[in-house]
This record gives structure tokens, C-alpha cells and sequence, in this order.
């Protein structure tokens, strides 16, 4: 997908999927603005150093968030969701859902976090810097080493195992190749 200064974000939907957080405008620009077609839940709790603003554009779904005072907000087309630096979220799409984030450019640490589905504990955590890892990059790892490590998966809380994560559909890798091709130019 090229980047440009200008869009049409729901022409623009038809080129991507879930979670691919593929930047639409230029390099260089702040905030850089994100976009996402999801069809499922989220992987994991998004975890960025710096706050963003998630818009929904399309589809309905629930925003859940932890360590926070708000721990879920429901989200339908032109909702606008402030989330604070440090605020582990994850999305759950009720119907498939388009979606921009502002993202400070540089981005910063990120990070994804697994939280245990029956008592709720943190179970695992992964973090890494944007300017050396791209996003993508470091979702795809962070879920693989999740996958392949059964003491990642198991709840220190109550002992329960989380299932693996299923990343078939998930464009994470293609994309890092492309930014890393378009950003080498």
C-alpha cells in the first residue's frame, strides 16, 4: 500500500486486516495515523509508552483496557477513545470493524501482554523499542515465543494454561517487509 499525505480511509480499508496497524501517511509525520480491519479478537494487550487514540470507523466492538479506571468501553462507528500512556488494551470486534490509531511518531517502547482468562492475572509480557524493531515485527515475535513456551502461557495466579494464538490471517510479517522495503528507499 503507498503512503500518502492525504486518504480515503474506507477506500483505503479494502487493503488491510487484523491488527496490521499499517501506517497510511508518510514517514515523519505527528502523530502518524494507523488503520486496521479486525474480524477477531486481538491477540493480546497493546501496550504503547506514549498515549494514542483509537477511532472507530466501522463495526462495533468492546475496547478492554486493565490497570486502569476504566476497564472496557463499547466502541460503534465515531467513537473516539483516548488511551493513556502505559494502558494495556485489547480489541474485541462484535461485527468486523475499521479502525485509526494516532500513534506519537516516533512511537517509542511498545509492548504485548497476556492476561489470564480466568482470574485476570498478568501472565506474560513483551516489550521493545520502535526505533529498532518495527511494530509488526514485534508482534509476530512476541506471539511465537508466546506460542512455543507453555510456562509463558501458564497463569502464575491460578495455574491455568492460555491457549496458543492463532496468527493464521495475520499480515504482521508481510508488512514489516514492506515498511522495511518502502523505509530503505
Amino acid at each position: 500500500m503507498d503512503r500518502k499525505r492525504m486518504l480515503n480511509g474506507f477506500k483505503t480499508a479494502a487493503e488491510v486486516g487484523p491488527y496490521d496497524e499499517f501506517p497510511v501517511l508518510v514517514p515523519g509525520i505527528d502523530p502518524q495515523v494507523y488503520m486496521s480491519r479486525n474480524d477477531r479478537p486481538q491477540p493480546f494487550y497493546l501496550i504503547c509508552e506514549k498515549d494514542s487514540l483509537l477511532v472507530q470507523m466501522a463495526g462495533t466492538g468492546k475496547l478492554l483496557m486493565k490497570y486502569s479506571s476504566v476497564l472496557w468501553e463499547p466502541m460503534q462507528p465515531g467513537d473516539f477513545v483516548y488511551i493513556p500512556a502505559g494502558t494495556p488494551h485489547r480489541y474485541v470486534p462484535a461485527t468486523e470493524s475499521l479502525q485509526t490509531r494516532y500513534k506519537a511518531d516516533p512511537a517509542g517502547l511498545e509492548g504485548a501482554a497476556w492476561f489470564c482468562d480466568g482470574c485476570g492475572t498478568e501472565i506474560s509480557r513483551e516489550e521493545w523499542d520502535t526505533a529498532e524493531r518495527l511494530s509488526q515485527e514485534g508482534y509476530w515475535q512476541a506471539c511465537e515465543r508466546f506460542n512455543a513456551d507453555v510456562d509463558r502461557r501458564r497463569c502464575p495466579g491460578c495455574g491455568e494454561i492460555q491457549p496458543e494464538i492463532d496468527l493464521s490471517g495475520l499480515r504482521w510479517q508481510e508488512i514489516a517487509a514492506q515498511l522495511q522495503t518502502s523505509n530503505s528507499k
